[in-house]
């Protein structure tokens, strides 16, 4: 029983610390959301699937959304 409540406890504190995050963030967006700025995760240099900016621009952005 006290596993069960322990394990309840911090997924609540979870929770609690991404709606902070997301709450404290300007228009509740997590910044760098774009795959294709890993190097692990775009090895081929392809472009954003949701902005189309490439891998070696600054950030991804929503302006250039297709």
């Amino acid at each position: 029983m006290k596993l069960i409540v322990l394990t309840i406890v911090l997924l609540a504190v979870a929770f609690a610390g991404i709606a902070i995050k997301i709450w404290a963030k300007k228009d509740g967006e997590f910044a760098g959301t774009c795959a294709s700025q890993s190097p692990f995760l775009n090895k081929g240099g392809e472009p954003c699937g949701f902005c189309g900016k490439m891998p070696d621009e600054a950030e991804c952005g929503k302006e250039n959304v297709q």
